[in-house]
């Protein structure tokens, strides 16, 4: 690009020009963005900055927290609770939800975040990353109660993550496309890179976690078998395997240059629908690979429709190039009828 656009100036254009996005969201994301750029410069300096290594607690989940993991959380609370933006914020790191104190003003938005995704990877510097979701409050009350967040992912007003790897990056949708920025170390500024990202809608490559095949459901061990039989087997073609295990990672590469995300229900644990939460890291991603014409299910259903019933609900994730992922859901519909 021969003029670089700052992240200010393209939401500022969205908002003045295209009507996409109200002030008191763009002031929201550009704060989002801040905390990021918070936590990309304490990620790089790594054992220099006393980050690594576990905290010696656990989360909401039962996962223990590595140090960055809580850190990220209070960047990101720090950051928003002030702005006047929002009216609370929840983090897959909490157990409930954070009210924003009566000494600042309350907004009409609502934020969730997973301040540090693929945090297994933190000690062995592989990317990870950030991803945040925005809702709108419900209703005019002056509370804010759990139940406010509780809404199917076609009700974000914005979503987006920051992978921190080789570049830190940002890629954020509002609902009209997906736009990607790079922070300037030099400036400090996130610079428009890229506009209206598209999925290719095939692919040869899928990412899973194949150590646990032998515990999949019939459709998705049909699904990767068909992908290993390669030219020789139903699909006539070969394909590759990738697996970050850092789904902000892996939903990059997809954006980049194709492909699909799996991570399935499996049947050690058959009362949980899924290990990824729908709040924190389902419904954004699925928002912006829905917007980079791409598709994401929960196996059957579009996970944007899905209802959530609780903060920290777990769900299965297909998401991707729009054929494969369509190819999985009718794999899922056949072995529901049957």
């Amino acid at each position: 690009m021969s003029r670089q656009i700052s992240l200010t100036q393209y939401l500022i254009e969205q908002q003045r020009e295209h009507g996409h996005i109200p002030q008191e969201l763009r002031l929201l994301i550009e704060i989002v963005a801040r905390a990021c750029k918070r936590i990309a410069i304490a990620v790089n300096k790594g054992a220099l900055g006393d980050v690594l290594g576990t905290a010696g607690s656990e989360n909401v989940q039962g996962e223990v927290q590595k140090k960055l993991d809580i850190i990220a959380n209070e960047v990101l609370i720090e950051a928003n609770e002030w702005g006047g933006h929002l009216a609370a914020m929840a983090s897959e790191e909490m157990d409930g939800i954070y009210v924003v104190p009566n000494r600042y003003p309350q907004g009409e938005y609502l934020l969730l975040f997973d301040p540090l995704d693929g945090s297994s990877n933190i000690d062995v510097n592989v990317s990870i990353g950030t991803i945040f979701s925005v809702l709108r409050k419900v209703g005019h009350s002056r509370g804010v109660a759990e139940e406010d967040f509780l809404q199917p992912g076609k009700q974000q007003a914005a979503a987006g993550y920051c992978v921190y790897g080789p570049q830190s990056m940002l890629v954020l949708t509002v609902g009209d496309g997906v736009a990607v920025f790079t922070l300037d170390r030099e400036t400090g500024s996130w610079v428009l890179t890229q506009e209206q990202v598209r999925i290719p809608e095939d692919t040869k490559e899928f990412a899973i976690n194949m150590s646990n095949m032998r515990h999949w459901a019939p459709p998705v061990k049909r699904y990767i078998d068909e992908c290993l039989a390669g030219s020789t087997g139903p699909r006539g073609r070969d394909f590759n395997m990738r697996w970050v295990a850092s789904m902000v990672a892996d939903v990059h590469r997809i954006l980049t240059r194709g492909g699909v995300f799996l991570y399935p229900w499996d049947q050690r644990e058959p009362d949980k629908p899924g290990k990824l939460r729908l709040m924190y890291e389902a419904n954004p991603m699925a928002f912006i690979v829905e917007q980079a014409g791409g598709a994401a299910v929960n196996g059957s259903e579009r996970i944007m429709n899905l209802q959530p019933s609780k903060l920290h609900e777990r769900v299965a994730v297909a998401l991707g190039s729009k054929n494969e992922v369509e190819r999985i859901a009718a794999y899922h519909r056949e072995a529901a009828q049957k």
